[in-house]
């Protein structure tokens, strides 16, 4: 008389679990299509530290309005502007896209940087073959870095009162 191998309930699960895992290996990955709105714009939110932008990239001349102003004269320090620019040059696209950007919160650095992650975003969502160079460079990571809060008996963060011996 023979005796037939049983299965045990782990195997089956072993096996499912093995299917599971070779079909996703199969799976191609998502395509990612083009996400543009009815006016032919396609809108990302950009943060760093405590700034919120909300960017809107249309095809266009290269004009940069931020709150209503020309990025010019929001951003007066050359080197804010300079960081908005980056996307652009990276992705080779300098001069063909309009960006209008709001922005609230935190000081003028955080909110270029906020600017500069955001329209990185909207140049993925319109052109999702611009995804690899800006990967590359670092402009689709948000930075998480803000700043630490103040704990109490303490001066600041970490700082503490100044000693005083008597």
């Amino acid at each position: 008389m023979a005796i037939e191998p049983t299965t045990t309930p782990t195997s089956g699960l072993r096996k499912s679990a093995a299917n599971i895992v070779a079909s996703m290996a199969a799976a191609e990955p998502k395509a990612r299509g083009k996400e543009v709105d009815a006016q032919g714009r396609s809108y990302a939110t950009g943060r760093r530290k405590n700034a919120v932008a909300r960017v809107w990239l249309k095809p266009g001349s290269g004009k940069i309005t931020v709150n209503g102003k020309d990025q010019s004269i929001y951003f007066a320090r050359p080197t804010q502007r300079m960081m908005i620019q980056q996307p652009f040059q990276i992705a080779g696209r300098v001069d063909q896209f309009d960006v209008i950007a709001t922005v609230v919160g935190g000081g003028l650095s955080g909110q270029a940087g906020a600017v500069r992650h955001g329209i990185s975003q909207a140049l993925t969502r319109f052109e999702p073959e611009l995804r690899p160079p800006l990967k590359q460079g670092g402009f689709l990571t948000r930075d998480p870095r803000v700043v630490e809060r103040k704990k109490y008996g303490r001066a600041g963060a970490r700082r503490r009162f100044q000693f005083s011996k008597r």
